[in-house]
């Protein structure tokens, strides 16, 4: 089963927390596929991800830039893995059919938002009616992690 961890956004918005939890997830050599609401918000993390910090490089690709299989990181609204990633990266509230194709998935979600905690809540349940290894993870005062509960 899927090693899935549940990040609750309180201090930082997505466009912060995300670059820097794909820093890590490169970091130790493992390949990404960030799953996203829209076209239109794959295309805005892409750009985003060339220039959320001057000083990083970090390789990634979309449908628009072609060559998936190349892609370290791989932005998309469809549920595929056409990079061949072991680590899967749910935003905008996504599911996947496909998270036991993973060994371990990150489902970002902003605590602000009510209705966002509601369907991440839904997501919770599922992955755990499906037998699927879960943590929760909370934003601290420095804007780090926290394994709770």
């Amino acid at each position: 089963m899927t090693d899935i961890g549940f990040y609750h956004l309180t201090r930082t918005p997505l466009e912060r927390a995300l670059p820097r939890l794909l820093e890590k997830v490169a970091g130790i050599g493992r390949r990404a596929v960030v799953l996203a609401g829209s076209t239109e918000r794959v295309e805005a993390l892409n750009a985003l991800l060339w220039t959320y910090d001057p000083d990083s490089f970090l390789p990634h690709g979309s449908a628009a830039d072609g060559n998936a299989p190349q892609q370290p990181i791989w932005l998309t609204a469809a549920d595929e893995n056409p990079n061949q990633a072991t680590v899967l990266v749910l935003v905008d509230g996504m599911s996947s059919s496909r998270l036991a194709d993973y060994e371990r998935c990150l489902d970002l979600f902003d605590g602000n938002d009510p209705e966002a905690v509601a369907t991440a809540r839904d997501r919770w349940r599922t992955a755990k009616d499906a037998g699927h290894k879960l943590t929760y993870w909370q934003q601290t005062e420095q804007g780090g992690w926290q394994a709770k509960g």
